[in-house]
Formats: C-alpha cells, sequence, structure tokens
C-alpha cells in the first residue's frame, strides 16, 4: 500500500461501543461513570489520607501515593472521552488530540509497570533488611527511585507516538476502539509498518517483562526470607505488608498479558476492548479499595482524617 493515494487526515472516529444498542451504550454509560467516580475518589482519598496523616510518612505509602496519582492520570486519558463516546456520540477526536492521547496512555502505563517493580523493591527492602531499611529507603533514595519510575515513559511515548504519527493515513479513519491506542491505529496506516511493528513488540516486552522479572526477583527473595521466621505469626505480619502489592501487580500483569499477548488468532478487536477495560477502568478502581481493605493502618488513617474533617471526638489514635 505504500504507493497507494493517501490524504492528510484531520481527525479520527472512536468506534468505541458503537456496534452495541443505544439501550446497552446508555447502561455502560452509567456502570463506567460509576466506575469513573470511585476511581477518582478512591485514589483521590488515597492521596489525601497519605500526605495528611504523619502515621503514613514512610517509604510504602510514599509510593503508593505515587501510584494513586498515576492512577488517576491513567484514568483520565481514556475514560471522559469514552463516556462521551457513549453518552454523545461525541466519537470524533482530532489528529493532534489522538497523538495526545496515544502519548499519555504510552507514559502512563510505562510508568505503572517501573512503579509497581520499584513498591516491590522497598517491600523486599523492607522484609529482608529491616534494620537497615531507614536507612537504604531514605527520602533522598525514594525521591530518586520514584523519578526513575516515572522517566522511561517519556522515551517510550515520545519515540512510539512520533513515529506512529509521522506515518500517511489513507481510506477510512475509523479507530476501532474505544481510545487511540497503537494496533488500531496502525490499522489505518498506508505505509510499510515493518520496522515500526518490530519496534512495538520488542519495546512492549521489554517494558512489560523487564520490571516483571524486577518484581519477580524481589518476591523470589521475599518469599524465601519469610519461610525462615519462626513464628506462624511473624509470617503472617511479613506477608501481609506486601499482599496488597502482590495482588495489585498480579491484576495488572494478568491484564496486560491477556491483552497484548493473545494470539492474532484470539484477538479481535471487541474482545481487545473488553480486556483493555481491566487495566484502564477496573483495575484503577480496585488498587485503592484492595490497599483500604487490606491494611490496618490505612483503614486506621482514614478513620483519623475524617474524625479531623468533620471534628469528631473519640477518633482512633
Amino acid at each position: 500500500m505504500a504507493g497507494g493515494n493517501w490524504t492528510r487526515v484531520s481527525e479520527f472516529t472512536l468506534m468505541s461501543f458503537s456496534s452495541l444498542p443505544t439501550e446497552i451504550q446508555s447502561l455502560l454509560f452509567l456502570v463506567f461513570l460509576i466506575i469513573y467516580l470511585v476511581t477518582l475518589m478512591g485514589n483521590g482519598l488515597i492521596l489525601l489520607v497519605t500526605w495528611a496523616d504523619p502515621v503514613l510518612h514512610s517509604p510504602m505509602y510514599f509510593f503508593l501515593r505515587n501510584l494513586s496519582f498515576l492512577e488517576i492520570c491513567f484514568n483520565l486519558v481514556a475514560v471522559p472521552k469514552m463516556l462521551a463516546t457513549l453518552i454523545a456520540q461525541d466519537t470524533t477526536i482530532s489528529f493532534l488530540g489522538c497523538a495526545t492521547q496515544m502519548y499519555f496512555f504510552f507514559f502512563f502505563g510505562v510508568s505503572e509497570c517501573f512503579l509497581l517493580a520499584t513498591m516491590a523493591y522497598d517491600r523486599y527492602v523492607a522484609i529482608c533488611s529491616p534494620l537497615h531499611y531507614p536507612v537504604i529507603m531514605s527520602t533522598r533514595t525514594c525521591a530518586k527511585l520514584a523519578a526513575a519510575s516515572w522517566f522511561p515513559g517519556v522515551p517510550v511515548a515520545t519515540v512510539q507516538t512520533t513515529w506512529l504519527f509521522s506515518f500517511p493515513f489513507c481510506g477510512t479513519n475509523k479507530v476501532n476502539h474505544f481510545f487511540c491506542d497503537s494496533p488500531p491505529v496502525l490499522r489505518l496506516v498506508c505505509a510499510d509498518t515493518a520496522l515500526f511493528e518490530v519496534y512495538a513488540i520488542v519495546g512492549t516486552i521489554l517494558v512489560i517483562m523487564l520490571p516483571c522479572l524486577l518484581i519477580l526477583c524481589s518476591y523470589t527473595r521475599i518469599a524465601a526470607a519469610i519461610l525462615k521466621i519462626p513464628s506462624a505469626k511473624g509470617k503472617h505480619k511479613a506477608f501481609s505488608t506486601c499482599s496488597s502489592h502482590l495482588l495489585v501487580v498480579s491484576l495488572f500483569y494478568v491484564s496486560l498479558s491477556l491483552t497484548y499477548f493473545r494470539p492474532k488468532s484470539n484477538n479481535s478487536p471487541e474482545s481487545k476492548k473488553v480486556l483493555s477495560l481491566s487495566y484502564t477502568v477496573v483495575t484503577p478502581m480496585l488498587n485503592p479499595i484492595i490497599y483500604s481493605l487490606r491494611n490496618n493502618e490505612v483503614k486506621n488513617a482514614l478513620g483519623r482524617t475524617f474524625c479531623k474533617i468533620l471534628s469528631l471526638r473519640n477518633c482512633i489514635p
């Protein structure tokens, strides 16, 4: 198709869930709107309580605060536009808007992969070197680790987005997805994309697998350390400090793997939309719930914060 006719594309049309009846789209709008509001409120509460409560001024909650902020930003990339396509049938998105959406999708997605690996390292130091933990995970070190987690998203997002949108587009401008993800936009290109596709595959594998390997190494060492603890109570206490993070990691990586590493024969556009909902809509909502319900320190801090806001007596000490 490299020699075919092509025109300058000024906007794209997001197909979203347009194949579904209007009644179903209205129901989806209501469901996704509730999830969206719960996500913003839940992660916002985590940000507030970990910043306001001195008990939670530790490296673990510093990284949790980063994760909650990232989840809010990640949610804002795709969900508002998806809601607009469902309720107002506002399916058009400008060329620049599509490129911007894709850039921040890659930026926040890559950053989350590395931030989860950093959080695993924090749990490794806390469990395997508890006496040296305050020294190793100093405020300065935590800031450097957080910056190192956010930085890889910049080159990945810049290269992939700039390269993809430098191609000519021809024929239809309909993106068969609810946001501007790379594979559906790539299908609209009328040029040789073989080199880009190789880069995209290698880049995806590295971005997903490298942090995943770091997480596996951390938890292998953590498991070995926990098994050496003589008492059952001690083992349970050590495991409880990392169980929330382990559950969040599992949800995130399972959904990513099912979306991007499935065989093409099983990877229809509709199934990919459903799978994409898991890490763009569902996981950001579940993360604050997991950390709130499975963490007594967060639950107690939430109680103290609400007591202060409402000026109630008999607050949790």
